[in-house]
């Protein structure tokens, strides 16, 4: 596996998903608000794994787009918990694109997605302690 500059994916596989001509503007290059969402499901995931339960996204810093995502390419999002604080759990994401009909990856973006626990009506609850 190819990878730009050495590097390795930071963190546990979230989410996988193909790049397809639907999300990519005339040249072929996908979106950036699609990568986003996809990061943003990704923390997702694992903010309700880490609160057992209801998350939602309250900020998202640091969101750098280093190379383009092209049609057919495999969108692999990593993510990590950063910290945890009293309601809120600050998650490192990181993407990757798995090249189209290769096994080549290289890292397309990065970011922090802090997300916030929310009881059953809404409101911020605390994160429960991990056992």
């Amino acid at each position: 596996m190819n990878q730009q500059a050495s590097e390795t994916p930071t963190g546990e596989l979230t989410v996988r998903v193909p790049a397809m001509p639907a999300d990519a503007n005339a040249a072929g290059d996908i979106f950036g608000g699609w990568v986003m969402s996809q990061m943003d499901l990704a923390a997702g995931i694992r903010g309700v794994e880490r609160a057992h339960g209801r998350v939602a996204t309250v900020a998202v810093d640091k969101l750098v787009f280093n190379r383009p995502v092209k049609i057919g390419d495999t969108l692999n999002v990593y993510t990590a918990v950063e910290r945890v604080g009293r309601t809120s759990i600050r998650i490192e994401v990181e993407a990757w694109a798995q090249r189209y009909l290769t096994r080549d990856l290289v890292k397309v973006t990065e970011g922090v997605f802090t997300m916030v626990a929310l009881d059953g009506a809404g409101s911020p609850t605390p994160v429960p302690t991990e056992a």
